[in-house]
């Protein structure tokens, strides 16, 4: 059975991408920390980070750091936080998302799906995409 991940990936469910190779794919999250908060997710059904592929995993790093960078220009924000989870979705990924301080860590803090703004999530997303670094791509 596929995962959410799996069938957003593959266009059965929508998704804000802000990054799409062969490998790895980044999208905006629908429950966020904050506007911007994006998973970085690798194509392959994996559940758990610890049994990726080294140089996958890797490679998955390499692009959320690269999402982090752009998080950090695009929101104004002091740090891009990184959190790997897993609990939720039976596929590896790294949240990554702006923060200013450690209490924006909290999931409990979320915005539900039905609390974000669609044309916020929209601009996020457009804001990410603009301020990728080229050498990603």
């Amino acid at each position: 059975m596929s995962t959410i991940f799996t069938k957003i990936i593959n266009g059965e469910l929508p998704g804000r991408f802000v990054y799409r190779s062969d490998d790895v794919v980044a999208f905006l999250t629908i429950e966020p920390l904050a506007y911007g908060h994006t998973l970085v997710v690798p194509v392959a059904e994996v559940d758990r980070w610890t049994d990726l592929d080294p140089a996958l995993w890797a490679r998955v790093n390499e692009v959320a750091q690269h999402i982090g960078r752009a998080i950090v220009k695009a929101f104004d924000a002091p740090r891009a936080g990184y959190i790997i989870a897993g609990f939720d979705v039976p596929h590896a990924h790294i949240h990554v998302f702006p923060t200013s301080a450690m209490r924006d860590y909290d999931f409990a803090n979320a915005l539900g799906m039905n609390e974000t703004d669609p044309e916020l999530m929209d601009a996020a997303a457009a804001k990410i995409r603009a301020n990728l670094d080229q050498a990603l791509s």
